[in-house]
């Protein structure tokens, strides 16, 4: 049996390391709560790329044992194709938010689709190790380094939190004339009277008080505030419709001391859920800010 793994290690390999590559890819596809990518058409779609991602980590490892760099090459094809990926997803949510009561944002459809694009080179990583071990070590080798790939997969595949940022409490609403302010950061104005009773009506209002410096330069990013608005409504359902401008969700900073203010107007006015809900809406890589890390700041002592 194990003449005949030698013989065949070639073959050994690249299977193991395309069916590791595979399994990788369908342990970072999650349709959830956002419904992306959709089911089934989205799945199929993102599943098949994930078996050509894994077959080119794999065939890579005896083209480079046998000395083919010209076979190599095709992984630059690959990372074209992936950009393709990218740009595909870019524009395919930019038509899907022109008609969402609470659009993503150009920011939030930026960061899915370099997720899409950044799986597919986690998988080419799986499928090349898993080859490569299979390979050159015994064939469980293989199955143990491509394992070893999907959990460092797992930890790239999820990034923090609002919770890991900001301190999130609920905080009255309150209307001065037709002023509407989320405890005492001042959202808008709101000129009909039945516009402001729907919202003491229906709105909750929540303070998000930055933790640090670089979390109060991350909560201030516009791009970051309309994520958190599109996410709780995807999660509990917006109260408005298509000509209501007054009822929207809004966020809103207070300058002086970086909180943000949110008024939200949702279909479950729950304040439990939506505090439950808050703190585990994602913090976009794109928002992410480090001015403590700057020289300038260091010398200031952070």
């Amino acid at each position: 049996m194990m003449d005949w793994f030698l013989a065949h290690r070639y073959t050994v390999g690249i299977v193991i390391g395309v069916v590791l590559g595979i399994v990788a890819r369908l342990n970072m596809l999650r349709t959830d709560y956002r419904q992306y990518p959709t089911y089934p058409h989205g799945k199929i779609i993102h599943i098949s790329l994930g078996v050509i991602a894994a077959g080119l980590g794999a065939v890579a490892v005896p083209a480079l044992l046998e000395k083919n760099y010209t076979a190599v090459t095709f992984l630059t094809l690959a990372a074209q194709q992936f950009r393709d990926v990218r740009n595909m997803e870019r524009q395919s949510l930019s038509k899907v938010d022109e008609q969402e009561l609470v659009p993503r944002g150009a920011t939030y459809i930026e960061g899915i689709a370099m997720v899409f694009e950044g799986r597919n080179y986690l998988v080419i990583l799986t499928a090349f190790l898993a080859s490569l071990f299979s390979i050159v070590f015994p064939w469980y080798w293989g199955i143990a380094a491509g394992a070893a790939s999907i959990m460092v997969s797992n930890h790239f595949k999820s990034g923090s939190n609002l919770a890991e940022v900001a301190d999130i409490e609920p905080v009255p609403i309150r209307i001065e004339g037709p002023d509407v302010y989320v405890g005492s950061v001042y959202i808008m104005n709101v000129g009909l009277e039945d516009s402001r009773q729907k919202i003491m009506q229906h709105g909750q209002g929540f303070l998000l008080k930055p933790k640090n410096r670089n979390a109060r330069v991350t909560l201030s990013h516009i791009g970051q505030r309309q994520a958190i608005m599109h996410d709780i409504s995807t999660l509990l359902g917006a109260y408005r419709d298509e000509g209501e401008p007054s009822l929207r969700q809004m966020a809103k900073l207070d300058m002086d001391s970086g909180a943000v203010g949110l008024l939200l107007l949702l279909q479950e006015k729950d304040e439990a859920k939506t505090l439950t809900a808050l703190h585990r809406i994602p913090v976009l890589e794109s928002a992410v800010r480090m001015p403590s890390e700057a020289g300038v700041n260091a010398r200031e002592g952070g």
